[in-house]
């Protein structure tokens, strides 16, 4: 189990409609070494990543009848800066990049609706931050099972080899 002081990145996916890697699944999966790219160039540091299983889940909210949702969440050590708010913008700001290149368009999707995929940035250690847009840790953490589930199980992980206070 981490320590508190550790200073871990956590994202959760999400996919409920085909993007240009295919199914959600197909999704989820084709995304990790993008996303695992995205954050070396962001943190430029040796970087370990700790994924979870994708996870099948009913939609939660949002329009009736939408697809079930494919789900996994991404858990990151190894990020030596300190946990920072222009910081955690700029992380926000790739996610959402990469999240376009796989289809979405925010400006043209019904709020909680059907996506081709959703990254989201769950906590940064012990930053909390209430910005505009982005709030940390995520306000809604807590009652979404299909995050707690897969976070709980990259958390009860072994720890990666490469860090040393494993």
């Amino acid at each position: 189990m981490p320590f508190v002081d550790d200073a871990f990145v956590a994202v959760a996916l999400g996919a409920n409609r085909p993007s240009v890697a295919g199914s959600p699944r197909q999704t989820l999966l084709a995304v990790r070494p993008e996303l695992e790219a995205e954050f070396v160039c962001w943190e430029k540091a040796d970087l370990c990543f700790r994924w979870s299983a994708v996870h099948d889940t009913a939609a939660v909210g949002g329009p009736p009848d939408q697809p079930r949702y494919c789900n996994a969440v991404l858990l990151v050590e190894g990020v030596s800066a300190p946990p920072a708010e222009s910081a955690a913008l700029d992380l926000l700001d790739r996610l959402q990049r990469l999240e376009y290149r796989y289809g979405r368009d925010r400006s043209k999707e019904q709020r909680w609706g059907p996506r081709a995929l959703d990254l989201d940035l769950l906590f940064w250690g012990e930053l909390r931050m209430d910005h505009s847009r982005l709030v940390l840790p995520h306000p809604r953490l807590h009652l979404r099972t299909f995050v707690v589930e897969p976070l709980l199980q990259v958390l009860v992980e072994q720890r990666c080899a490469s860090n040393p206070s494993s």
